[in-house]
């Protein structure tokens, strides 16, 4: 049973799906007057947080050294500091159904620099899984650029970069990896070191930390610490068992979770070509599932 419950198909639509709560809930934060800076460092605060409890219990807690310090110190730059202040201050201008379905192009990029580096790729099916997520994600982009509340070009460049820089971060990782290094062990530190550039940035740029600003959404506050917390243990398996392409891929379903919940919670309103795309990113997403569930039985885990 654990062995399903940890499963790569299962991680992915777990994972993904709490990567997709992050947008609408950044959106909460930035109409509240909470600066995404603030919002970024609260997402790295809550993960950090909330497995240091665990890992004291565990007694596996230990000061990084070594490579474990370059990972650490690497990983939290790229994957969680560029791209969560991009992504925070890119959701008030380009909206949190948009910059979700940004990530769906997160795969694509991934692919491509994993067969560059000359990491392991998907198989056929998968490849056609990730196509089919593209198509979705392009048919989304020319819809939104084209609509008359479009967000400016500079927003949607930055929202770009997103996906961008999460396969920068998804390719280092795997590459990376410490020896033996324990996937929450690598997950606290990376968040508690991204914790400390957003506490130096703030106080280099404002003077001090406006912890007040998160009294402005309490509710929205206390939600993104226990999703933060929840998801990057889970998302550090993933990136163990399932590899930087299949993990990328989370994009597909945080894009679907993130449109639907900034129409049913904000109220955000799409147009029917972009309800399309997302429903591609969705078979998109079905295929890899498939592809994935099919490779496991074969015995052919580490496909991706």
């Amino acid at each position: 049973m654990k062995k399903f419950i940890l499963s790569p198909v299962i991680l992915l639509l777990v994972v993904g799906t709490l990567m997709g709560l992050n947008f609408p809930l950044g959106k909460i934060a930035g109409e509240a007057g909470i600066s995404p800076m603030v919002w970024a460092m609260l997402v790295s605060l809550g993960a950090s947080g909330m497995l240091l409890p665990i890992l004291v219990i565990k007694k596996i807690l230990a000061v990084p050294r070594g490579k474990v310090i370059i990972f650490v110190v690497t990983s939290a730059l790229i994957s969680f500091v560029i791209p969560n202040l991009l992504l925070f201050s890119v959701i008030p201008h380009a909206g949190a159904g948009f910059t979700g379905l940004m990530f769906a192009l997160s795969p694509v990029f991934t692919l491509t620099m994993a067969a560059i580096a000359r990491l392991k790729t998907p198989n056929l099916t998968g490849k056609i899984g990730i196509a089919i997520g593209l198509a979705g994600a392009t048919i989304v982009s020319i819809a939104r650029g084209a609509a008359p509340e479009a967000p400016a070009v500079i927003w949607m460049a930055a929202a770009l970069f997103i996906p961008f820089a999460l396969a920068v971060g998804n390719i280092y990782r795997t590459k990376a990896w410490p020896e033996k290094a324990l996937p929450d062990v690598l997950a606290f530190w990376s968040h508690a070191f991204a914790v400390t550039v957003f506490l130096t940035l703030l106080i280099f740029t404002r003077g001090s930390v406006p912890w007040g600003e998160l009294s402005y959404a309490p509710l929205a506050t206390l939600a993104q610490v226990v999703v933060a917390g929840v998801t990057f243990p889970l998302f550090f398996r993933l990136q163990l068992k399932g590899g930087p392409v299949l993990l990328s891929q989370i994009g597909y379903v945080a894009a679907a979770v993130s449109l639907i919940a900034a129409v049913v919670v904000l109220g955000e309103q799409y147009g029917r070509m972009t309800w399309f795309g997302a429903a591609v990113i969705g078979v998109g997403v079905g295929v890899t599932v498939v592809s994935q569930a099919t490779s496991t039985r074969q015995g052919k885990d580490d496909v991706f």
